[in-house]
């Protein structure tokens, strides 16, 4: 029927172009969904951020696990512990 120009090749190729648009769309739900907790882009990119004691321990207050008398012991303590020398 029309196999005097081009469009037997078009035929031949769309299949193909269709695997590698699936493949792009499955290759990026799986980048996207590996993606690490507290990941974010920019200049760090591909590095996880690391808590400090500090910053678990203020987000622990502020979330009301611990009582102001706990917090204050438990940044002294810490204050202490990084001024001695290893």
């Amino acid at each position: 029927m029309y196999w005097d120009g081009v469009g037997w090749a078009w035929m031949a190729l769309l299949p193909l172009l269709w695997i590698v648009l699936i493949g792009l769309v499955v290759w990026a739900a799986v980048r996207l969904a590996q993606r690490p907790a507290g990941h974010h882009g920019g200049a760090d990119r591909g590095k996880t951020l690391v808590e400090t004691p500090e910053d678990i321990l203020d987000r622990r207050f502020a979330t009301g696990e611990i009582d102001t008398d706990t917090y204050s012991e438990a940044r002294k303590r810490l204050a202490e512990h990084r001024s001695r020398p290893q």
